[in-house]
């Protein structure tokens, strides 16, 4: 019996190769976002949330994922948006930034789709802060995907007060 060798950075390559240009998309109100496919863990409906006291109101408490403690950050909040009551359509998309999970409750996920680098244009740049958490902005057909950087969603402060929970 003959064995090849097997190179795991080419299974690793094929892997980033998979996702790129895939993007999860999910809409808030009227407006989608997409966040890059290879941050996402799960998608799960919302469920029972333990409120802990003394954090940013964006951050509505933490759910036991399994074992595992997740904060919850409200996008529509964390965006300065009007609050919305959670209903069946409502998601929380678990992400890993940094090694460290954290989910974030959407009005409702679509679906993951291919946007490729080249339809992805830089936001305006109005002021730095408006724009801090928007990478990009995904042109698909006739409409506009506003892609979110996942690293930039929490600062260090926050992460690291989090990762305590």
């Amino acid at each position: 019996m003959i064995v090849d060798n097997i190179n795991t950075q080419d299974i690793i390559d094929r892997e980033e190769d998979t996702q790129k240009d895939k993007f999860l998309t999910f809409s808030l109100g009227n407006e989608f976002y997409g966040i890059e496919i290879m941050y996402v863990t799960e998608i799960i409906g919302i469920q029972s949330i333990t409120e802990v006291p003394e954090l940013p109101d964006y951050i509505k408490g933490i759910i036991n994922l399994r074992g595992k403690i997740i904060p919850l950050m409200d996008v529509r909040l964390r965006f300065k948006k009007e609050p919305r009551e959670y209903n069946d359509r409502t998601c929380i998309v678990v992400i890993d930034i940094r090694d460290m999970f954290i989910g974030l409750i959407v009005d409702s996920v679509s679906e993951v789709m291919s946007i490729p680098e080249q339809d992805i244009v830089p936001p305006p740049g109005l002021s730095k802060s408006s724009n801090r958490y928007i990478k990009g902005i995904g042109k698909v057909g006739n409409e506009v995907k506003l892609i979110l950087d996942c690293n930039k969603m929490l600062n260090e402060e926050e992460i690291e007060s989090l990762s305590n929970l």
